[in-house]
Order: structure tokens, then C-alpha cells, then sequence
């Protein structure tokens, strides 16, 4: 994963239908005419500018940064939001100074913005690579009708928004026979190399969401599957997102996912993730609660964290749930999604001729991740709830004011920043162990009549 993305300060906090004024901080992508097709979106959403001017970049690697002071309500921001990413990189949207709360002065500063309630997640489309716009090295770069192919997926992720079924797709026969080479191979290796709970889950997606050899999956299927089993769902995205995005969506147990298929011509390589790395590499663990946990909290200690914490947290989610491995029966095992959904990867790791090492987050933060070819090193845990462990206390490490909390009730994060937020915590928890308490009583007491000795018969003496 690359270790740019949008950071956006502070809160978008106007109430829906109220206008407020907001800051916009954005730097260019480079392309020409770039400032005046961005500046075109307020237009384009009759945004009112108050006032715009440009300065050196202090934190991005582009020259400038362009500052627009606007008049506008929270649903234009959002709406703004998405159009303006697909002309520039967003760096910063704040609210005026007078309404901002006392305590949140500090954290505007420093803090990137995160998504609170699930459907914030409609703002994390940063797509840093490929996607419709494929680079001279791809396999499909000079395929026209693959490139076609690809916009056609892109729009349907694009348009994509929380709440809404997924697309069904009418893959082609290419795309099919392209899926059936890597399935068929991949089947042969996993009751040799894949852990015992990939092993568990991969029948019931066979049962239940007709995974199989000449059919690709409908996401939509996968997702209420998942839902079912872990509380994770799917939603559809067009290319390789920015890793601050990919992992706020893990916080709220929202899996992004995309649905194209890699280029025929080499079906057994891909630069990106395609459907069946997501499918078959991802699906089967999202499927096991106990990972499905040690994915959300790898989410959950990003949102808010600086660019330096996210990019650890990045690579730490790169080296165990895309290429991780663990120990099972004295044997070592795969895990992570980039090597159980590629054939020639997966035996080069458990080969015994790769180097592997044990998994600690204060290491393995800073190790390089490899893309286009085989990782240099591999990390071994003893299982999901120790590397779940590990991967607490490092992010325990990591600066940021507050702590967070998933609320799955409500599908939103508490943000825990003052003695209130904390209290209404700690009522919460209270009442969870009063459950447990009276679980606990009433199974005692079903065992103590279960160990007492029945009465004599009638009569007896």
C-alpha cells in the first residue's frame, strides 16, 4: 500500500440544510487545466467562494496547496467532496474557528478527518492506482476492450452508496475461464497450505454463495453472507484505495472490495487487487469472527492517527492478512490473501527457501512491501489472538487524543475524549457484565440441582 492519502482535519459538522462556512484544502493532481476543472466542482454544485489563495506544501509531496473559503451545507460538502477527488487530492476540510468546541481546537490542528457513521464512508474514494486508468505496465494497458471493461466497472463502484444492493454482474466468458484456471489451481493447494479456519469456511461459501469452478460470486451474495457470519460486509470499489481509506472502512467492519477480473493474458499474475485475490484470498477469514476482529481493530487504531501511524499500520496489515503466516499442528500455514490467492506465491512461501520471521509490529512496520514480485520476508504468528494481542499494544503507541469505540448498534464510532464520552462507556460495560454476572449465577445454579441427589421414591423409609 502506498503511504499517501487524503487527510481531512476536523470535523464537516454543519447540520444538514444549515448553511455554515468551511475551509477546503486540496492539492492538484498533475494533469492540465487541473485548478480550473476543480475549481469548476463548487460551480458545478453552486458552492458560493468566499475567498481562495495558494501556498507551498508543507506536508504533500505536490508544490502547493490551494485554500477555498466557502459558504456551504453538509450535504453539499459531501457531494462537493467526491466530485473534487477526481481533480484533486483533498488534503483538509475545516469549519469556521467560532464553531469549533474548546476541545476539539487541538485535534483540528493535527488530526485528520475520519468517517463516524458508516455511510461516511461514501467520502473514502481515494483510488491511488490503476483503476480505470491503467499504467503502461499492466498486462491489460493495450487491450481496449479490457480497458472498456474496466470504466464499466469503475462507474458501478463509483456510484455506488452505503445502504444500496450491489450490482450484479454479467461476467463474460473470458472473464469466467480466467476465474476457473485460478480457482482450479488454487483448490489443489489450499488442504496443503491454507489454515485449518480458511479450510472451515470455504465449503460454506461453496454452500452458500456458489463459489465454484465455472461461476464467479455475485458480491451481493458475499456480503450478506458475511454478514450473517462475522458482522462484515462488501462494499465495491474500482481500484487499488488509499490505505487511510481501506482501513477506516475495516473499523466499521466494511470490507472494500472490487469486482473486475485480472487480464486474461496472465491469469495467474495481477499488480492490483482484482475479484479473485478478493474472493478467494479475503472472503474465507472475513467469514472467521475471531479474524474478522483482528481486522476491524487494525481499522479502529487508524482513524485519526497521523500519516506516519497509518502507513505502520498499512504495512502491518500488508505482512499478516495479505501475506501472513501461522503455526498449526508444527507446520507452518497461510493466512494472508496475497498468498492464498496466488499459486506461485503461496508455494514460495511455504517452500522452507523463504525467509521468515516472527511477527512484532515494532519491526515489521518498517519492513518494505513488494508488489510486483515475491516479498523479500515473511511473518509468522502462533495465531490470529496472538498477533490480535501484539497488534493492541502497538496501537496503544500510536499519538492521537482520544481513543475510539465501534458502536454496532448504531454502525458509528464513539469518539472517547473527555469524562462524559468515558462515563457513558463505562455504563454501557456495567451493564454487560450484569449479563454475564447473571449468566454466570444461573448456570451455577443449574449445576449445583444437577449434582444434588434426587429424592427417594415414595414409601421408601
Amino acid at each position: 500500500m502506498a503511504a499517501t492519502s487524503r487527510s481531512v482535519s476536523g470535523k464537516t459538522a454543519a447540520k444538514a440544510g444549515a448553511k455554515a462556512g468551511a475551509t477546503i484544502l486540496f492539492s492538484l493532481k498533475n494533469e492540465v487545466g487541473g485548478l480550473v476543472r476543480a475549481l469548476g466542482t463548487f460551480q458545478e454544485k453552486h458552492v458560493n467562494l468566499v475567498h481562495i489563495e495558494s501556498r507551498k506544501s508543507k506536508r504533500r509531496n505536490s508544490d502547493f496547496e490551494i485554500f477555498v473559503d466557502c459558504d456551504s451545507d453538509h450535504h453539499q460538502l459531501r457531494e462537493l467532496t467526491e466530485l473534487l477527488a477526481q481533480h484533486a487530492d483533498v488534503v483538509e476540510i475545516m469549519p469556521p474557528e467560532s464553531q469549533r468546541h474548546d476541545e476539539d481546537r487541538d485535534r483540528t490542528v493535527d488530526v485528520p478527518w475520519f468517517p463516524e457513521k458508516i455511510s461516511d464512508l461514501d467520502l473514502c474514494k481515494q483510488v491511488l492506482m490503476y483503476g480505470s486508468d491503467l499504467d503502461a505496465d499492466h498486462p491489460g494497458f493495450k487491450d481496449s476492450a479490457y480497458r472498456k471493461r474496466r470504466n464499466y466497472f469503475a462507474d458501478l463502484a463509483r456510484g455506488y452508496k452505503h445502504g444500496e444492493q450491489i450490482p450484479r454482474v454479467d461476467y463474460t466468458a473470458e472473464e469466467v475461464q480466467t476465474w476457473a484456471r485460478v480457482f482450479r489451481e488454487l483448490n489443489q493447494l489450499y488442504p496443503s497450505h491454507a489454515c485449518k479456519e480458511f479450510l472451515n469456511n470455504l465449503p460454506l461459501l461453496v454452500q452458500h454463495c456458489n463459489y465454484k469452478e465455472d461461476n464467479i460470486p455475485q458480491l451481493e451474495d458475499v456480503s450478506r453472507f458475511l454478514k450473517e457470519r462475522s458482522g462484515f460486509s462488501i462494499r465495491p470499489v474500482w481500484g487499488y484505495l488509499s490505505p487511510r481509506d481501506f482501513l477506516a472502512g475495516l473499523a466499521f467492519r466494511v470490507f472494500h472490495c472490487t469486482q473486475y477480473v485480472r487480464h486474461s493474458s496472465d491469469p495467474f499474475y495481477t499488480p492490483e487487487p482484482d475479484t479473485c485475490h478478493e474472493l478467494l484470498g479475503h472472503v474465507p477469514l472475513l467469514a472467521e469472527p475471531s479474524f474478522a476482529q483482528f481486522s476491524q481493530e487494525m481499522g479502529l487504531a487508524s482513524l485519526g492517527a497521523d500519516d506516519d501511524a497509518v502507513r505502520k499500520l498499512a504495512t502491518c496489515y500488508f505482512f499478516t492478512v495479505e501475506f501472513g503466516l501461522c503455526k498449526q499442528d508444527g507446520r507452518l500455514r497461510a493466512y494472508g490473501a496475497g498468498l492464498l490467492s496466488s499459486v506461485g506465491e503461496l508455494k514460495h512461501a511455504l517452500s522452507g527457501e523463504a525467509e521468515v520471521r516472527p511477527f512484532d509490529p515494532r519491526l515489521t512496520c518498517d519492513e518494505e512491501c513488494v508488489i510486483t514480485a515475491f516479498q523479500n520476508v515473511y511473518f509468522v504468528t502462533e495465531t490470529f489472538d496472538d498477533a490480535k494481542s501484539k497488534m493492541r499494544e502497538f496501537a496503544k503507541r500510536i499519538r492521537r487524543p482520544f481513543s475510539v469505540r465501534y458502536d454496532a448498534y448504531t454502525q458509528s464510532v464513539a469518539v472517547l475524549k473527555d469524562s462524559g464520552s468515558i462515563q457513558t462507556l463505562l455504563r454501557d460495560l456495567r451493564h454487560e457484565l450484569d449479563v454475564v454476572d447473571d449468566a454466570l449465577n444461573r448456570l451455577g445454579r443449574r449445576s449445583a440441582a444437577q449434582r444434588r441427589p434426587p429424592p427417594p421414591p415414595p414409601g421408601d423409609a
